[in-house]
């Protein structure tokens, strides 16, 4: 990285050979004298050529690029964001990001990295994919990577991390074999520089099927990290995905698409309170829907829905997603993110239980000694496993179906008893399912939103994680998942609600007033399984002697009325609340991001045999599967889910979030 000054300001910038261009970034507010952060922003990292085309990965830049700005996202509806909502901020503390949108500029990436980055220092490279479904950006304040690469400085695990953006809704994951057959006909098919074909005669199409560009951008984004990121410091050949919510659905997609078995272009990933279809729907399962969406628009070919305005398409295809074209998923895709390919599961038990020639578990997954923060475990850990079987850490967080409390408050008791038992189209089953988590048409008013909260969660988040951590383990040959539960509730919430573990990765959100621990709050397990106490301070791996934490300058202005009271906390009104206080807060914030940086560094995150606890009330560590068993309604998923099946677990919980009919509310 070489550092140029213009009018005495110093402004970073990087040489880059390949690219044949200057590109000139910014110094990062987060950056300290002795941690130095830059950030490229809005560099393009492909074109497209048309409305429904794949993406061409960009390379003609002029000779100086200006990364000082965020470029453009996809067009998509001007609300908050998810993340903004469910924090519960107020309109002052949001920042105002006015990014312009446009359909054909949005395929763009920041960088950010150590200022000390050069094209030998062969970082790890970390690529975050933003969720929102339709909505959201990789540009997002929420998300901004700025404090989370100094934390990498400041334990010696320094890395690069690039947020990406790309087609959303209709523009990305459009339903139509028109558009794939539109396509093929320009020359492209499949995935990426897979499966090309000589361009044939253009002819208009019907509208009937669908395609993934948001997916085959991303991959996009992938070639382009791979390609040129050694000049910001990055190692090409050392890439962790992260992402959550469709971000992390999105995630698993591509740990089964054809492109990833072939040429695989990341070694591990992060999957976070993933939201996705655990049965993929086909062209034909999806293309009622895509009729129903543009018959309002009275278009009949490609060409005609190509001259729609882009403001009309913005409001359809909400939950518009990943679908099977038959082209981007593997081979042996069984049409499921929670089913096993058996062929190739049984291939890798025998060959881990009975093949002498073994390899590591990846030739990337490096066998660095762990700190002793991070508790390393050595075992022998040697069997064989494919490239594109890339290690994953997988979980969710405890209250997910927050999202989902209007709907859910929308319901009658006797209203959601009688659409149940039209889905499940068992008395048995649905009279079980009820009981379990005591729902009945007696169920008073004011208790049964939180009834119902419990049953999304299960069939939308916390059931889901579970049945995809299992299959991806089945056929690593039992090895390579690692399994976390974020059960710390938010400042503001009081809940670990979806999103709340990107507060704490992140470090960006303005906080509330955090009442400060007292010492005697803080008692914390030691390794020799004694505990610290306040008399321990003087040892320097005591957290007591570690508590002090950055809080927002609008915090640390605050009075207090009464020295006895902790400014901004209404004993009064917030005594039911569980406590956030600054150390709780530092301790969850230190330890998320450690063990992510660990775990892109190739390191062992926590064992393998164990979960890992964020929460509640500050707890961290690895704990037994029993504790996941408590922690999580396993057995009740044992007893109610199963007997249904996903399709009717899935469609359960996609009615319930949607709420009663709105022609039929009166009676439901």
């Amino acid at each position: 990285m070489i550092a140029k000054t213009f009018d005495n300001v110093q402004e970073p910038v990087v040489l880059h050979e390949d690219l044949k261009t200057t590109f000139t970034g910014i110094v990062h507010p987060i950056s300290t004298p002795d941690a130095p952060v830059h950030q490229y922003r809005g560099i393009k990292y492909a074109s497209i050529p048309a409305r429904f085309r794949q993406s061409k990965i960009f390379t003609r830049y002029p000779p100086q690029t200006d990364c000082s700005r965020f470029g453009p996202i996809c067009p998509q509806p001007k609300f908050k964001s998810v993340e903004e909502e469910l924090f519960n901020l107020s309109e002052d503390c949001i920042p105002n990001q006015a990014f312009k949108q446009s359909e054909f500029e949005c395929l763009n990436l920041n960088i950010t990295c150590p200022a000390d980055a050069t094209p030998v220092s062969q970082y790890p490279v970390m690529i975050w994919i933003h969720g929102g479904g339709n909505r959201g950006s990789g540009s997002n304040w929420v998300t901004d990577a700025g404090p989370l690469v100094q934390k990498s400085m400041q334990i010696s695990r320094p890395v690069v991390i690039v947020s990406i953006n790309y087609r959303l809704g209709l523009f990305g994951f459009a339903a139509s074999p028109a558009l794939r057959d539109d396509n093929k006909a320009a020359g492209d098919e499949g995935v990426g520089n897979y499966g090309k074909r000589p361009p044939t005669p253009h002819a208009p199409t019907s509208l009937n099927s669908v395609h993934v560009l948001g997916l085959r951008d991303q991959r996009r984004a992938m070639e382009w990290v791979h390609r040129y990121i050694h000049a910001f410091g990055g190692n090409p050949n050392n890439i962790t995905l992260f992402g959550e919510s469709t971000g992390a659905g999105d995630i698993l997609c591509h740990l089964h698409s054809a492109a990833n078995e072939v040429a695989p272009l990341f070694q591990r990933a992060i999957i976070q309170s993933a939201i996705v279809d655990l049965e993929v729907p086909n062209l034909h399962q999806v293309g009622w829907q895509m009729s129903k969406l543009i018959s309002a628009l009275r278009v009949q070919s490609v060409d005609e829905l190509r001259a729609v305005d882009a403001e009309k398409l913005v409001l359809l295809g909400q939950g518009i997603r990943a679908v099977d074209d038959g082209v981007f998923f593997r081979k042996s895709w069984t049409g499921s993110l929670a089913s096993l390919d058996k062929t190739a599961s049984r291939h890798h038990v025998e060959k881990c239980l009975g093949d002498s020639l073994v390899v590591e578990l990846n030739s990337h997954f490096h066998r660095t000694k762990v700190p002793q923060r991070l508790h390393e475990h050595p075992r022998s850990r040697s069997y064989t496993r494919h490239a594109s079987h890339q290690p994953v850490i997988i979980g969710d967080c405890g209250a997910e179906s927050l999202l989902w409390s209007l709907p859910a408050s929308l319901w009658t008791a006797a209203g959601v008893v009688k659409r149940i038992q039209a889905i499940c189209q068992s008395l048995n089953k649905a009279s079980m399912l009820l009981r379990l988590y005591d729902i009945s048409s007696c169920t008073p008013a004011d208790e049964l939103p939180e009834r119902l909260l419990d049953l999304i969660n299960d069939t939308r988040f916390a059931w889901p994680t579970e049945l995809i951590a299992a299959s991806l383990r089945a056929e690593r040959g039992g090895h390579g998942v690692w399994r976390y539960v974020f059960d710390q509730e938010g400042p503001s919430r009081g809940l670990p609600h979806h999103t709340v573990d990107l507060m704490y990765l992140f470090d960006n959100v303005p906080l509330p007033a955090l009442p400060t621990a007292s010492a005697y709050d803080i008692i914390t397990p030691r390794e020799d399984g004694r505990f610290y106490t306040p008399d321990d301070s003087d040892d320097e791996d005591c957290p007591a002697a570690k508590s002090s934490v950055r809080l927002p300058p609008a915090v640390n202005a605050r009075d207090s009325d009464s020295e006895d009271e902790t400014p901004g906390y209404d004993y009064d009104t917030d005594w039911a609340m569980p406590v956030v206080d600054d150390w709780t807060y530092a301790r969850v914030r230190n330890t998320i991001q450690e063990r992510w940086l660990a775990f892109a560094y190739g390191e062992e995150p926590w064992r393998e045999d164990k979960v890992f606890v964020f929460g509640p009330e500050g707890e961290v560590g690895e704990r037994s599967m029993c504790i996941f068993e408590a922690r999580r309604r396993k057995q009740t998923w044992k007893e109610a889910f199963e007997p249904l099946g996903m399709d009717v677990v899935q469609k359960l919980g996609v009615e319930l979030c949607n709420g009663p009919p709105v022609d039929a509310r009166s009676c439901y």
